[in-house]
């Protein structure tokens, strides 16, 4: 298990507030820094997480790699405050870090990348420029999908899924929504930004990531989507495997590519 809840011995955190969100900063230790900052935004299904998972998530490579600034949000769960708490708590910083000059990037896992991409959204219609967005498995549809319904995937399942969007947008956990509080019900996808994330195959959340990156293909954004043969969810945080290992590896490769094309490094 990849568990690791404190910093990289070669990552610097700072810790501020951004209006009343606690937010760890993340920058590199042993290396430059480049002048471009990732808003990276745990998962947990909307309901559980924290700030601190930032340290088991694929953002750390960023910054001790590529000398990345990362700002990791502790949002407020559903538990606390439903939608649209969650996704105005993370847009907050975003607007901090459009302060800092910085070229923009936007991630998170699960929840954190549903929020990734709703984020996105936000940004654009709100114009601020994102260069790219990095929603891995995200959690986007709170209808079922041909791969959440009757899921029963390790980590997370169907179950599970229905708990988190009903806590999150309570009454209207089954109805259409804004898209900024499911990302899957956005209809105008053009000046989205490019896009790459990856998925298992068996998990729930396999059919609306792949949903979400053919819309934004037919909308002219560039998006990719790697699919990886396992029901576990999350699996390249939870397992240290060959298939994680894959996974994280053509992760790096596609971020050094978008660092160079859309960052300007």
């Amino acid at each position: 298990m990849n568990i690791k809840l404190w910093p990289d011995k070669d990552v610097r955190t700072e810790k501020i507030r951004v209006g009343g969100v606690k937010v760890l900063v993340l920058r590199p230790k042993n290396r430059p820094s480049v002048p471009v900052s990732m808003l990276w935004i745990h998962g947990g299904g909307y309901v559980t997480g924290m700030k601190e998972m930032v340290y088991m998530s694929r953002a750390v490579d960023l910054v001790k790699r590529y000398g990345v600034t990362v700002y990791s949000p502790g949002y407020r769960l559903a538990w606390q405050k439903p939608y649209p708490a969650a996704v105005n708590d993370c847009y907050r910083v975003l607007e901090y870090m459009h302060g800092q000059q910085d070229t923009l990037m936007v991630g998170g896992e699960s929840a954190g990348g549903g929020l990734a991409a709703a984020v996105c959204m936000m940004a654009r219609d709100r114009g601020i420029r994102i260069a790219f967005q990095m929603p891995l498995y995200p959690m986007l549809s709170n209808v079922d999908t041909e791969s959440s319904r009757e899921n029963h995937g390790r980590v997370w399942n169907t179950r599970r899924n229905h708990l988190g969007w009903r806590l999150y947008l309570r009454k209207d956990a089954k109805n259409r929504v804004s898209p900024y509080a499911a990302p899957a019900w956005q209809t105008e996808y053009r000046g989205l930004p490019p896009c790459y994330t990856f998925v298992g195959d068996g998990e729930p959340f396999y059919a609306e990531t792949l949903a979400y990156v053919e819309q934004l293909k037919r909308a002219g954004v560039e998006a990719e989507a790697d699919v990886y043969h396992t029901d576990m969810h999350a699996f390249d945080m939870l397992t240290d495997s060959e298939l994680s290992r894959r996974a994280i590896e053509r992760f790096l490769r596609k971020f050094e590519a978008a660092l160079t094309r859309y960052g300007g490094c």
